[in-house]
């Protein structure tokens, strides 16, 4: 009986882009995908310790919805360092004045926060309307 666990080796990694629409999805449901292909997860090679994952262009991202009350209680914050520092950031105005930021930082924080998670966030194009340049990579179309 052979036991080996197997280990992607990095000649062996395809590097595949997908697509995915945002279009009245919910924020979360297409933030979870676009980090499963991020990391490689939907692969039979996956290795825990290698970036093993495809590249992903997610489009419509004005259009993306938040479930629940969320749009109304829902609150991004981050800190400048100094003293009173602290910004905050509804989800309504995030998802109005920049949709793609709502959704980078939904999927960054689903990814390793570590060095391979950043080398993964590397891989990923938003966009807040239809229109992308990544024609030239021929994307396919992700379903979920």
């Amino acid at each position: 009986m052979n036991n080996n666990t197997y280990s992607a080796k990095k000649s062996e990694i395809e590097r595949k882009w997908y697509i995915i629409d945002a279009a009245n999805k919910p924020l979360g449901r297409v933030a979870t995908e676009a980090a499963r292909l991020l990391r490689g997860k939907h692969k039979p090679t996956f290795t825990p310790n290698m970036d093993t994952g495809d590249n992903v262009i997610i489009i419509n991202c004005k259009d993306t919805v938040l479930t629940g009350n969320k749009i109304n209680s829902k609150v991004y914050r981050h800190h400048s360092g100094y003293i009173g520092g602290m910004k905050e950031t509804p989800a309504s105005v995030m998802l109005e004045k920049n949709p793609e930021k709502a959704m980078t930082l939904a999927i960054k924080g689903m990814l390793p926060h570590n060095s391979l998670g950043r080398k993964m966030a590397t891989k990923l194009r938003v966009f807040s309307g239809s229109e992308h340049n990544l024609q030239a990579q021929k994307p396919e179309v992700w379903n979920f």
